[in-house]
């Protein structure tokens, strides 16, 4: 397991001795990095048993061992005083696990303990344990997985799919949305105009439509897991959602979604974008 944490000053490789022989080295017994935990919700009747009403997914915490090994004893005193400086960062703290293919999934953490250490147990070492917490349950892929259709690279969404040209009046076919996480991810769509009407629909039905005209270079942000869309300066477009607007998500494996923009030219563009999510890294 590779490991690293970061600030926005630093960025500790937990994997160090391993590789260099020298720095931060997460140890076995490493806890948190599982499946996360449940709130559930109940309902208890005058009968027997009980139903099941819903769960909720609690922050994590995780703990990390590690061991820490300097060239000498001043140079265990430097790490130390990184890795404190690191902990100590207020403007926030990321961990990041770099799985088998190299893929980087990475959570947003914060100091909350550990850190104890027995200043004479070594001349050039020292082991530890550091908890963090998670206010998020999911590790997020930092490369986000990206289909595009129009513009000067017109094709098809992805390469294994017939091609969807924008142009002429209008655009509308299906698109296979590939979901290497674990959990349900969120897309986000980036429309470029000219063009109208644009529809998202899910691989269950569900539909988003706006309603509203972009002109030549004007764009459309809709991002599902936030629920917002938004034109290329910031400004709130909500008001030309049609009736009943339902965001939907990716499930995981591979899904077909459906695209549509209508009065579209050659310059038209549309991108799906979306960062798989996972429960466990292991």
């Amino acid at each position: 397991m590779k490991l690293e944490l970061s600030s926005s000053s630093d960025r500790l490789d937990l994997n160090g001795f391993e590789t260099d022989g020298l720095g931060f080295q997460a140890l076995a017994g490493a806890t948190g990095l599982g499946l996360p935990q449940l709130a559930v919700q109940w309902l208890e009747g005058a009968g027997d048993g009980a139903a099941y009403r819903g769960r909720r997914v609690l922050p994590r915490d995780i703990d990390i061992p590690l061991d820490i090994v300097g060239r000498d004893r001043t140079h265990l005193a430097e790490l130390v005083t990184r890795l404190a400086r690191v902990l100590a960062d207020e403007s926030g703290l990321t961990l990041t696990y770099i799985d088998s293919e190299g893929v980087r999934w990475s959570t947003a953490v914060a100091w909350i303990g550990g850190g104890e250490m027995d200043a004479g147990a070594g001349s050039r070492d020292v082991q530890t344990v550091i908890t963090l917490r998670a206010p998020s349950p999911y590790f997020l892929s930092e490369s986000p997985q990206t289909v595009t259709i129009g513009g000067a690279t017109a094709g098809a969404f992805l390469s294994s799919m017939s091609s969807m040209p924008l142009a002429s009046s209008q655009a509308i076919g299906s698109v296979q949305l590939a979901n290497e996480g674990d959990v349900p991810a969120y897309p986000v769509w980036e429309v470029t105009g000219p063009g109208d009407n644009f529809k998202a629909i899910s691989p269950t039905g569900k539909t988003l439509h706006w309603t509203g005209t972009l002109t030549t270079g004007q764009k459309l942000i809709v991002d599902m897991g936030a629920g917002t869309v938004k034109d290329e300066t910031g400004a709130n477009q909500y008001a030309s959602l049609a009736t009943a607007p339902q965001f939907w998500s990716v499930a995981p494996g591979t899904s077909t979604a459906t695209a549509s923009l209508l009065n579209t030219t050659s310059a038209s563009k549309v991108v799906c974008s979306w960062r798989p999510r996972k429960w466990v890294v292991i």
